[in-house]
């Protein structure tokens, strides 16, 4: 089993930053990709960012250039600078980590809880 923990979360004015953190620990033989989604609980998610072992990154359109991804790949970290912060962006967040847990098998999708991150005046 793979354990997916997120942090960072906060409250913060427009025009603020935050940086969230993601740790994945457990059964991971490799890591596939790792990711930010948001949401509200229960609704659809929203792919953030993600980032593959390849080392491609990909943004959804509204968080280009204000939003940024990276890894630690000896931790099984990864990370969310979010600068230039907009109401908007107000969510749950969420850490996605795609692994092989075994040498053999397919590849599987891990979640965190989320985290909240609230924009506001």
């Amino acid at each position: 089993q793979v354990h997916v923990v997120e942090s960072g979360g906060d409250s913060v004015q427009p025009g603020g930053s935050l940086r969230l953190s993601c740790a994945a620990s457990g059964s991971i033989v490799s890591i596939v990709a790792m990711g930010w989604y948001r949401g509200a609980p229960g609704k659809q998610r929203e792919l953030v960012a993600t980032s593959t072992s390849g080392g491609s990154t990909n943004y959804v359109d509204s968080v280009k250039g204000r939003f940024t991804i990276s890894r630690d790949d000896a931790k099984n970290m990864v990370y969310l600078q979010m600068n230039s912060l907009k109401p908007e962006d107000a969510a749950v967040y969420y850490c996605n980590v795609r692994v092989y847990t075994t040498y053999s098998g397919p590849f599987s999708d891990f979640w965190g809880q989320g985290t909240q991150v609230t924009v506001s005046s």
